[in-house]
C-alpha cells in the first residue's frame, strides 16, 4: 500500500542532532515523503543531513517555518523545546510531528493538541515502534482472540544506565529525565496499543544513586548529581479493567525479565522490544497446553506466531508516513496528538502516585488508533 497522494508531503527538519540520522535514512526510501528543508544551531551539522536529501536546503527556523516548500515541520529537537517548537509550526500553518515525548506536561501538551484542532492542522508523535510488525502482530492476536480475555500485563525496561555510553548524559537524570519519560513512551504506547487507554495508576520511585560517572568520550570519568528518581514501578488500571504493572529502571545490571507480556483467559504473549519495529511474538495457547504434573514442557508450547500485521520493514519516521497517507485518505493517522497526549498523561500520572503515594485517576482519554492491517509495505 503506498499513499494515494500524487506529490509527497514537503519535510522540514528541526534538529539534526544524533536520533536525525535514523530518520534521514527512512525518510530516504519512503515515497509519501520528501525533506526540502532542515534547520539546527549547528550548521554544520544542518548541511551534512540536508546532503543527504537532493534539494534540501539548510534554514534558519524562522526561514523554515514560513518556507513555502515545508508542508510538515519534523521537530526532533530536545525534549524541554517539543512544545514551543510545534507551536510555532503550527502558528506558521505547518502539521507538525515530533519526537517523544508530546512535551514536557500534559499542560503543554493540552496546549499544542488544541492548537492543532484550532487550525485544522495534525500533530503526530513517536513512537512510531508501535506501528511495525512486532506490537502490530501482537495485537492482531489480541483482536482475534488469540489469548481470549485480556486481562493484564507486564512491561520491563532495565538497564544499568545511559551514562555508560552516552556522551553527554546529564539530561536523562534531570527533572523531565529519568527511564520513565525516556524510556516509558514506547512501552506505554504498546501497552495502550495493546489493551486501550489506562483510567488510573499508582505508582513508586526511587534513586539508589546520587551521583553517575560517565564511561566514554570527552567527558569520561566526569560525575554529575542525579535530581530525578532513576527507577519507576507503576501500575496501571485500563478502562477494559485490564492491569498492566510496569517497571522502568537505569539501575540494573542485568535481569532475565521479558520485554512485554500480555495475559488473558486463553493464553499468553510475548510481545518483543518495543523500541524496535520487529521482532518475534510468541503465543501461548491454553487450549494445547501440557497437562499439569512433573515433567510438563510449558517452554515447548510457545509457538512463533509470525508476522500477521504492521509496517514492514519500518524505522523511524514511518509514523510521518502514515501521517502523509491518512491525509490523501481522509481518514486519522495513527501515532497522533490524542494517543500521545494520554501517554504523557499516563507516565506524569505515575510519578505523581509516586510523589504523593495515592492512586491518580487520569485526566485523558483516547481511542486505540486503527490496526496497521497487512502486513504493509509502505516502500512500494
Amino acid at each position: 500500500m503506498g499513499s494515494p497522494m500524487t506529490q509527497p508531503l514537503r519535510v522540514g527538519v528541526v534538529g539534526a542532532g544524533t536520533i536525525s540520522a535514523q530518520y534521514s535514512a527512512c525518510l530516504q526510501r519512503l515515497p509519501q515523503l520528501r525533506v526540502t528543508a532542515v534547520s539546527d544551531l549547528n550548521t554544520e551539522r544542518a548541511g551534512a543531513l540536508a546532503a543527504e536529501h537532493d534539494g534540501a536546503r539548510v534554514l534558519a527556523l524562522p526561514e523554515l517555518l514560513a518556507a513555502d516548500d515545508v508542508d510538515v515541520v519534523l521537530n526532533l529537537t530536545l525534549p524541554s523545546t517539543h512544545a514551543d517548537i510545534a507551536l510555532q509550526a503550527l502558528a506558521a500553518g505547518k502539521h507538525v510531528y515530533g519526537e517523544k515525548p508530546l512535551a514536557m506536561s500534559v499542560t503543554e501538551g493540552r496546549e499544542v493538541v488544541e492548537a492543532a484542532a484550532a487550525a485544522g492542522l495534525r500533530v503526530g508523535c513517536a513512537p512510531d515502534t508501535v506501528l511495525g510488525t512486532g506490537v502490530q502482530t501482537a495485537r492482531a492476536l489480541v483482536d482475534a482472540g488469540e489469548i481470549g480475555a485480556p486481562h493484564s500485563a507486564t512491561a520491563f525496561m532495565t538497564t544499568p544506565g545511559h551514562e555508560r555510553w552516552h556522551h553527554f548524559p546529564d539530561f536523562y537524570y534531570q527533572p523531565g529525565g529519568g527511564p520513565l519519560l525516556d524510556m516509558g513512551p514506547y512501552y506505554v504506547t504498546s501497552l495502550v496499543q495493546l489493551l486501550g487507554p489506562v483510567e488510573r495508576v499508582a505508582g513508586v520511585s526511587w534513586r539508589p544513586s546520587a551521583t553517575r560517572t560517565i564511561g566514554q568520550g570527552p567527558r569520561a570519568g566526569e560525575s554529575f548529581d542525579v535530581t530525578t528518581d532513576s527507577s519507576v514501578s507503576g501500575i496501571l488500571v485500563h478502562a477494559s479493567g485490564a492491569v498492566s504493572t510496569l517497571v522502568m529502571s537505569f539501575d540494573t545490571w542485568a535481569a532475565r525479565l521479558p520485554r512485554i507480556e500480555v495475559h488473558g483467559t486463553g493464553g499468553s504473549l510475548s510481545v518483543p522490544d518495543p523500541n524496535h519495529f520487529d521482532g518475534t511474538v510468541e503465543l501461548y495457547s491454553a487450549a494445547t497446553a501440557p497437562p499439569p504434573g512433573p515433567g510438563a514442557d510449558h517452554d515447548a508450547n510457545w509457538r512463533d506466531a509470525g508476522v500477521r500485521a504492521g509496517y514492514l520493514g519500518a524505522g523511524r519516521g514511518y509514523g510521518l508516513a502514515d501521517l502523509a497517507v491518512a491525509l490523501g485518505e481522509g481518514r486519522a493517522h495513527r501515532a497522533g496528538d490524542e494517543v500521545a497526549l494520554h501517554v504523557l498523561d499516563v507516565m506524569e500520572s505515575v510519578q505523581r502516585a509516586a510523589d504523593t503515594r495515592a492512586s491518580v485517576d487520569l485526566t485523558t482519554t483516547c481511542e486505540r488508533p486503527a490496526p496497521v492491517d497487512g502486513p504493509v509495505d509502505l516502500t512500494a
